[in-house]
């Protein structure tokens, strides 16, 4: 295959990339919209509930309708989207701090740290992240903190894992020995060095592991076994209105909608320049 081939392939596929992730973040900063401008807009509480108005299809008075307790369901839909939100940057953030930290300190000293920061990870990895996250739950109940430190600690072992393999080759690159003889310390090699190479893959890992800690959550509440009720949340959403979708298919579609929508747009951020 000549260059110039090789090229315009490469060009073409920045180009996809670039499209696609526009599209996530439309769509991302759509529901971000719509998770926060609604108590601004649209002033309803998500937890009152009106028995005179159940399953009342989209008026302007509830522009996405009531659920079977008569709730407002955009404002039930708004609450959702925050936590669920919430819930994914807290978690990646948590997540990515110690696996990136513990990454880099493993793949550039090598040795027995290595060893040992490896052992941890794959003990931890030993265990099924869903199990994990549902012993966590099991111990406090439809509690937020559990399911966030259950999620997190199924998350940081990806971070660490593919930062300590790049590292290991950086760290061995002649650009990063120059900088190293000429006496520059470790807080400037981590800067100039090893994080532009490490960010891209570091994104994707967090785009991708928000998407993951948001479809868990949801299915947590799904299953009821995540938070409990009258928190808004998704999965829970849909537990709810299960029963009531042949009376109201458009209240059962809301959270589904959503889920999808939000975990499809952080899927489109996901993915790096290709080279």
């Amino acid at each position: 295959m000549s260059t110039t081939t090789l090229f315009a392939a490469g060009r073409a596929g920045r180009r996809r990339l670039a499209t696609r992730q526009r599209l996530g973040l439309g769509l991302l900063g759509g529901l971000l919209a719509i998770a926060w401008l609604t108590p601004w807009l649209h002033d309803a509480d998500p937890a009152r509930q009106q028995l005179a108005r159940i399953l009342e299809w989209p008026s302007l008075a509830a522009p996405l309708g009531t659920d079977h307790l008569g709730r407002d369901l955009l404002a039930r839909t708004a609450s959702a989207l925050r936590l669920s939100l919430g819930m994914a940057l807290l978690s990646v953030v948590s997540a990515a701090v110690p696996g990136i930290l513990l990454g880099v300190i493993a793949g550039w000293r090598g040795g027995w740290v290595d060893r040992v920061l490896g052992s941890l990870a794959d003990a931890c990895l030993a265990l099924p992240g869903l199990l994990l996250v549902l012993l966590l739950v099991a111990i406090a109940p439809g509690n937020f903190w559990a399911l966030y430190v259950g999620i997190a600690l199924v998350l940081w072992i990806e971070y660490f894992r593919v930062v300590r393999a790049r590292t290991r080759v950086l760290v061995a690159s002649p650009q990063l020995e120059a900088s190293r003889l000429l006496g520059f310390g470790p807080g400037y090699l981590f800067r100039r060095h090893l994080w532009p190479e490490l960010a891209p893959q570091v994104l994707t890992l967090a785009a991708f592991g928000a998407a993951s800690a948001i479809l868990a959550m949801a299915a947590l509440g799904f299953v009821s076994v995540g938070l409990r009720p009258p928190t808004a949340e998704l999965g829970l959403m849909m537990t709810e209105l299960l029963p009531y979708y042949h009376e109201a298919p458009w209240a059962m579609a809301q959270p589904i909608l959503a889920l999808c929508l939000l975990v499809l747009s952080l899927n489109l951020l996901a993915g790096k320049d290709p080279r």
